[in-house]
């Protein structure tokens, strides 16, 4: 399955900077983190402490465009920080960079080291095409909340991605639901690179390739199709 991404006039003319690159992925073999992955956090912390110099991640351009965005559609950017910037930070912390499974690992890597929103999403479990929208506010977005699931809705006017079965990410990128998420069964993947200006499409597809090539490296054989950004 390769679902169509459709980005909503309403969210370009909120933010006129955004672009996106996809990549289809197909015949992955995932599994729970290792040596590998740990090598490739661990080296994208490394590579973002370089890039920031001392910097906190707010104060990089591409993340301050985020902050920016956010505000735009009504979020409060220093409470529910962008999926990068909320990598980043914890990245320089003394706990580092969560370990959750091979594929998530590959694609957070990536997001660190060229604070960049990357997301992936079990496209099996994706239903009709995906669309980056408005909200009305009566989309359903499963998470979980207290070690069981439950349904929430976004806020009017909130920026998401959904399917046609409902919410997929809240806040543009903040928070993955539950249900396309990527687990140690996924083998087909749709993974997803956003960006703002000043980060230009040369940097976005430099980051498209480097996950291309991880994930090549991780699943050989897998069917890898990196998209031109849109």
């Amino acid at each position: 399955m390769n679902p169509t991404l459709t980005v909503a006039d309403e969210v370009r003319t909120l933010v006129p900077g955004f672009t996106h690159l996809a990549i289809e992925a197909h015949g992955l073999v995932n599994g729970p983190s290792d040596e590998a992955g740990s090598a490739l956090l661990d080296d994208a912390a490394r590579r973002l402490a370089e890039r920031l110099g001392g910097r906190a991640p707010h104060e990089d351009p591409h993340i301050a465009a985020w902050r920016e965005a956010y505000t735009a559609f009504g979020a409060k950017p220093s409470r529910t920080r962008n999926s990068a910037e909320a990598l980043a930070r914890r990245a320089l912390a003394d706990g580092g960079l969560p370990r959750i499974n091979l594929l998530v690992d590959a694609y957070n890597a990536v997001s660190v080291a060229h604070l960049i929103p990357v997301g992936g999403e079990d496209a099996d479990r994706i239903r009709g095409g995906m669309r980056l929208v408005r909200a009305t506010g009566a989309e359903p977005f499963v998470t979980v909340a207290g070690g069981e699931e439950a349904v929430e809705h976004p806020e009017a006017g909130e920026v998401v991605w959904c399917d046609d079965e409902g919410v997929t990410c809240r806040r543009w990128n903040w928070r993955q639901g539950v249900r396309t998420r990527l687990t140690e069964r996924s083998v087909n993947a749709l993974f997803l690179l956003e960006s703002l200006a000043p980060m230009t499409r040369a940097e976005l597809e430099a980051a498209g390739t480097e996950l291309a090539e991880s994930l090549e490296k991780l699943s050989p054989g897998a069917r890898i199709t990196v998209k031109a950004p849109e």
